[in-house]
């Protein structure tokens, strides 16, 4: 008789936990500007007080700028996803949406003066440092 080999679940460390909500978080976000985006002076208008620089900017997009950022919501959607499951695909994803942010940070802060930007350069950098240093903790 041959036993079964039972292997235990891979335990999810608490910083990528941390991060998996991070960009549940941005998902939700980037989804409620898209939506408030699509409809003026709905019900989510009262965001773009918060931050009336931002609705400018994606103003200026035009079209473009709803689709852009249903995109946004389904790539962080789907790397919260893969980093909540340890899937080498979701650290990879993840790693490449920070990226991309740490870019354009440093590129606001660069080319519109914007230096409040930088503080997301550190901050960005730390959180891809750490997914980088996890790898052993994701499944291939």
């Amino acid at each position: 008789m041959t036993s079964a080999t039972s292997t235990a679940p891979a335990r999810r460390p608490a910083g990528v936990s941390a991060l998996a909500l991070f960009f549940i978080f941005g998902a939700t976000m980037s989804f409620l500007a898209a939506v408030g985006l699509a409809i003026p002076g709905g019900p989510l208008e009262f965001m773009w007080r918060i931050n009336p620089q931002a609705r400018e900017g994606f103003r200026a997009l035009g079209f473009l700028a709803v689709p852009l950022l249903l995109m946004v919501s389904a790539a962080c959607a789907a790397a919260a996803h893969g980093l909540w499951n340890l899937r080498a695909w979701g650290r990879y994803l993840a790693i490449t949406i920070l990226a991309i942010n740490v870019l354009g940070d440093a590129s606001n802060a660069v080319f519109r003066h914007d230096w409040r930007t930088l503080i997301g350069v550190p901050i960005g950098g730390a959180m891809i440092w750490y997914l980088v240093s996890r790898k052993s903790a994701f499944a291939r």
